[in-house]
Order: C-alpha cells, then structure tokens, then sequence
C-alpha cells in the first residue's frame, strides 16, 4: 500500500538504465542528424499506475554528460538554422535600428531627489541615477550596469531601495539567472559597499525609519521566499534576526511599504489565499502584527494613507472590491465598503493620493483608470483613443500631489508616459517611446474578432497587421497566447514585432481563459479541473482565422512562452493539424512529474494553479494536457523549442526531455529544433542587445517556414 510520501516522485522512482540511439528521419537526406540521448526507464507507481520517464536523466544538472547534450542540441539546431543567417543578422540589425541608443527614462522625484536611468550608446545596461531638487542640479550616478556586469555572462540588478535619509542604496545582483541574489549595500556619500555581502535572498530589502535597519526576504532550496530576516547596517550578516518564518510551503512570502512608508508589510501569499502582517517603520524592533489571519480562499492586499488602511478583497466579491478599516481594527469584520463588487467590472488595483483614489479596473477586456475625488462616488474616467489598448497608473512616490502618471500603449501606438492633472483634467505627455527607421502608426491597422469556443463562449482576438497585407488573401499569421496565472495578454505595442509584419505577416493575440481579460472568472474558467479550456480556447481561435479566410494551416503559426509554453505542447498534442510551425519558449511542458517534486521551484506554491497531482482526481486530469505525457506517433509541425540552463521557474530539463521524446515517437519529417542558452534562465539573455539574438533567431524560423527569406 503506497504511503502519502511514498506517493512524492523522487522517492517513488525505480530505475534501471539503458542506452540506445535515436532513431529520427532526417528533414533532407543531407541534413545534420540531431544528437543521441541516453535513455533511462524510470517507473514510478503512483495511483495504482505506473508511468515511465525514459529520459528523466536530463535533470541531473552537473553532469558533464547532459551539458554535453543540450551542447549537441545546439550545435544541431545551429546547423539547421544555417540558411537562415543572413535573414537573422538581418533582422537583428532591424532590431537595433528601431532602438533609441541614448534613451532615458521619465525621472520621478521622491524624498527631494528626481530618479531616472539612463542607456548609453552600443550599452547593454542601464545607468541608475539622481538629482537633487531640480532636473538641472549635478548628476549623480548610483549603480552603472555595464560597468558591474563586466565578467559576467549573465547580469541583472533586483531590488532598489534608497534609506530614508537618502544616504545609503540597498540593491541586489543576479550572475546566474536563477533569481539567488546577493544583497549589498552603497553609501552614496562615500561611493564605498559595506563590507556584508547577504546572500540566497530575494534581490530586495526595505528600510525602517533609523536609517539602519532593513527587511529582506531569503529563499530554501527551492527558491520559494520563506524567511524574513532584518539586518544592521554595517553589522555581520550572521548576526542578523529571523522576523519570520513561512512554514507553510504553498505559500511565499514579500516585502512592501505603505505609501507614504508609514507601515511595513509581509505578505504571505498563495495562489487563493492571502496573509498580511504590519510593522509601524519607526519602530523596527517592535513585533509584527496580523492584519486579517489567512482564510483559506480569502485574498486581500492592503495599503495606507492618513489615518486609515484600506483593502482590496475578493471577500464577497469574485471580482474583488474596496474596503477600509482603521489601526488596531483590522480583522475582517471591521471592514467598511468603500467601493462595491460589480460584476460586469474586475477591481485590478487602486493608488492612493491626499484628494484623490485611483482605481484600476477592467470592463469588456480592456484596462481602464478611474479618477474619485474624496468624498464623491462616482468620480470619472480616463479615455483614450484606441479601440484596444494598455493603460495603467503608475506609482507615484509623494501622494500630496494632484498628478497622476499613467502608461498608454496600443498595438499600433509606442509606449507613453502621461502626466495626467486630476483637478484640471489636463494632460501632458512625458515621453513616448521613439521607434527609429521610418516607423508610422498610420501605416497599420488593427481588428478586434471574437472565436467562439467549444463551450459556446466568445474568445477575443487582437489582430495588428500593415496596411494592404490582407488585400491578397490568406497570409502568415503567428497567434500568440498564454492563459495562466490570471496574467492578462493586453493589446500592447512590441516594437519588434514590427520586423514579421513588415515581411507581411499579421500578429494575433488569443485572450483565452486563464487570463483576466473578462474578469476574475476568464481566469477561474482556466485553471484547475477547468485548465483544458485553455487550451481548447486558442484552438478555437486558429480555427476561427482559418474558417473566416485570414489565413490556412499552412499558414498558421504559434508562439507562446514559460506557462504560454505548456500551451502550445498542449495544443500541439490536440491540434498538430492547425499550425505549420510553433515556438514553445521555455516551456512548461513536464506537468506531472514537476508538480510531484516539491523540492522544484514553484511546485508547492502552485498546487491551487493546476492541482496536485497526490490527489487522484487532479492527477488523472493533468495527464489528460500534461504535454510531455502525451506525445503520441503522429505528424506534429516543425517546432522550435528554447530554454536556460539556469532556469529557475521552468527547469531546463522539461524542454529537453519533452524534444527527446518527440524525436523517437513522431512520425513527421518536420524541423524540431532544441536551443539552449548554456548562461541564461528563464528570461533569455541579460541586456537589451544580447536577448535580440534570440529573438532574431526565433523569427527566421519562422520567416523561412513561411517561405520569406528576406
């Protein structure tokens, strides 16, 4: 009789070991043949079943063996992309082209000093910096990227956050790309770091009110945030105290500060359930306390201003509402309404000012900024000039202000920065992003479609394509999609993009469930036992493009990455038919033995994403779309599959067993390509150039499918 943790994968597993070739038809008889990969049978009983892992020997990270294989991928996939470098040079040059070199960003002023980064010519990295008191004062630069990643393959800055007296800058560095930061502190007077060096954190800190005492979060072993510790300045990181510890592993924990950095937040947090606790900032030392104990189902986040907290919950509101309660009275049953659930509108988010609340909101699948003044009830909204569009408040440091920044951006419209006056109603742009190399909005068109789904439900589809594309008939059409987590895939402008539909391609984006484009429920509809409308969602929208005469299956392309990834093995396993070529960027693509393996990185935290898989019920279903678990003996199309061997969100090993077994099991002749990046994680390479290679290469798989060589 299996016991609970016989039922956990890595115990669970038997192995025995055996070696044997690929047998893989060749694309052309010339062709290079991709690389053997050792097969190892490993069994695992669980459920009364028994499932088989042939390549499970992929995740053993440090041996030589499997780096020499994703080296052997590569190598493959550089030989079958071999025709296709001019056109990727090409586009990597376009790429560069439409980039403004010197570019900076909007300044901000907060606590006397305007913030702002800027990029150099030919530069990878930005520059951090400030001025004091006036955008005219000397410059001074806090953190130079390109100067820090000098040696590093792979470079990021995480957290930024500057002490109260403006004296010292708390900041994390990432060399690996696998989100382990290491914690330094700056003195901005001196230029010097201090000596301690905290390491396995989180890249972020916050500062009490001393001027000497920071948070920060720290990871286990699986990378989940699980302690918070608070530390002295210019004391060892030994010394420094454990504040909490989130024992519970489906839960991660963060950091936060209140708006006008009155209270200090830690969050516990998972997927259906939320947990705050609050900390007055000028009294470091002082405990914790519990805003509202976690509830199983209750989510809230929490922020202040002047002498109340106010909440947002799904508390009797599935699209969430607003609440208030004063200090002291901050349990569930002391909350008072402010603003109501409504069902036709999803509550995303609001930002607190002196006279004003703003409140961001999402009606009919588009993103939408609401302006109250104190003490009336309605208020009034922002309007914009697309028919489909992103906009979004953005923070706003100092709150005694009637200025509001928001960022607006369409398909078709760059990236902009408004200052938006909520008394007078006027507003100024800031800045919006220059598109170098002739680029004009006018010369584009966009369409808004709605696929119905199998279930009878309307699917929205963004399209943007050039002028006069579709005046020829059917054309390449690359659908991209993603549908988890909530996360919403807004109609925004993508600047390289441009490259595909100048060469007469036309972009569509699939709101599927999963997403929140609809409201809470587009993302309930999307996960768990209804995860496969996902899936069947997408479909749906290919087979809509193809029905109404915008494109043929031979024409039809896919693109989706991390979650967006599992998507497309899913689709591919139900659909090959649909699509003549498909990009699965990291994906996650080894459903069931990820989420049997708590020791991975974001495996227990995701239980109420797509079930666990201990429970029979959620393990039978996960099999049904679990990508790697369903590859079957039939055509699938050419499919192009990346991933980072520091991966710490999907593990490199998911994708390359996932190719591994396509290769042996499908009956195609069809391109399948594995490319690796043996520096990077999840987000590809670091700096604003270097990740254009791999789009670049992304996009003449594509183009070269199509037919387009140029």
């Amino acid at each position: 009789m299996l016991t609970p943790r016989s039922l956990r994968l890595k115990a669970a597993f038997l192995a025995v070991l055996f070696v044997a070739a690929l047998a893989v038809p060749a694309v052309a008889q010339d062709a290079p043949q991709p690389p053997l990969a050792e097969k190892i049978r490993k069994e695992l009983a669980i459920h009364g079943q028994t499932r088989l892992d042939e390549y499970y020997w992929l995740n053993e990270r440090t041996n030589p063996k499997v780096v020499e294989y994703l080296k052997a991928e590569n190598a493959y996939a550089d030989a079958m992309m071999k025709s296709s470098e001019p056109l990727q040079e090409k586009l990597y040059n376009e790429m560069i082209g439409r980039i403004k070199q010197v570019d900076m960003s909007v300044p901000y002023f907060e606590n006397g000093y305007w913030y702002y980064n800027r990029f150099e010519a030919g530069k990878d990295y930005a520059v951090y910096c400030r001025k004091a008191k006036t955008l005219k004062a000397k410059e001074e630069v806090l953190l130079d990227g390109n100067k820090m990643a000098a040696g590093h393959s792979y470079f990021s800055i995480g957290g930024f956050a500057v002490s109260p007296d403006n004296a010292v800058l708390a900041y994390g560095v990432d060399t690996v790309s696998r989100r382990q930061y290491k914690l330094y502190f700056k003195n901005l007077k001196t230029g010097k770091i201090y000596p301690e060096e905290i390491t396995m954190t989180a890249g972020f800190a916050v500062w009490a009110n001393d001027n000497k005492t920071v948070f920060y979060p720290v990871i286990d072993d699986s990378l989940r945030l699980y302690k918070i510790f608070r530390h002295v300045l210019g004391t060892p990181a030994k010394s420094d105290v454990e504040i909490f510890h989130e024992k519970d592993a489906t839960f991660e924990l963060s950091l936060d500060q209140s708006r006008p950095k009155k209270y200090i937040f830690i969050i516990s947090g998972s997927t259906l359930t939320t947990e705050y606790r609050y900390l007055d900032a000028s009294q470091p030392l002082a405990e914790f306390v519990v805003f509202q104990p976690r509830t199983r189902g209750l989510e809230y986040s929490v922020d202040h201003l002047g002498d109340k907290f106010y909440v947002l919950t799904n508390d009797q509101a599935r699209n969430f509402r607003l609440m208030e309660a004063a200090p002291g009275r901050t349990a569930l049953a002391d909350w008072r309404e402010i603003i109501p659930h409504r069902a036709e509108v999803y509550l995303q988010g609001f930002n607190l000012f002196k006279d004003f609340l703003v409140l961001s909101e999402r009606k009919g699948g588009l993103s939408q900024i609401r302006v109250i003044p104190w003490g009336e009830k309605d208020g009034y909204y922002l309007e914009f000039p697309d028919k489909a569009y992103v906009a979004y408040a953005t923070p706003t440091p100092e709150p005694a202000t009637d200025l509001l920044r928001y960022g607006y951006n369409s398909l078709t419209t760059p990236a902009t920065v408004y200052e938006f006056n909520m008394k007078t109603r006027q507003q100024t742009v800031l800045k919006q992003q220059e598109v170098l190399g002739g680029y004009k909005a006018e010369n584009y068109a966009t369409e808004r479609l709605s696929a119905p789904g199998y279930d009878g439900t309307l699917v929205p589809i963004s399209l943007v394509y050039r002028k006069g594309v579709r005046d020829k008939g059917p054309v390449p059409i690359l659908l991209y999609g993603y549908g988890s987590y909530g996360a919403s895939t807004d109609p925004g402008f993508n600047i390289m993009r441009i490259s595909l539909m100048d060469r007469g391609f036309v972009i569509a984006l699939a709101h599927i469930r999963g997403g929140s484009e609809m409201g809470r429920y587009w993302y309930e509809d999307g996960k768990l036992f209804k995860k496969m409308n996902t899936f069947t969602d997408f479909i749906s929208c290919g087979e809509y493009l193809v029905r109404h005469g915008y494109t043929t299956p031979a024409r039809l392309f896919a693109q989706g990455g991390s979650a967006g990834g599992l998507l497309m093995g899913a689709v591919v396993n139900l659909r090959p038919d649909l699509f003549k070529g498909v990009i699965a960027a990291v994906p996650f693509v080894d459903v069931i033995t990820t989420m049997l393996d708590p020791s991975i990185p974001l495996t227990t935290s995701e239980y109420d994403e797509w079930g666990n898989p201990n429970d029979p019920a959620a393990y039978e279903y996960m099999m049904n779309y679990s990508p790697y678990d369903n590859v079957r003996p039939k055509a699938y199309p050419a499919l192009l599959v990346t991933t980072g061997l520091h991966d710490s969100q999907v593990q490199y090993w998911e994708p390359a067993k996932w190719v591994a077994r396509l290769r042996v099991t499908k009956t195609d002749r069809n391109p399948l390509i594995l490319k690796t990046n043996l520096e990077a994680g999840h987000g590809g390479a670091s700096g604003r150039f270097r990740r254009l290679r791999e789009t670049a290469f992304q996009y003449a798989f594509i183009l070269d499918l199509a037919g387009i060589k140029d």
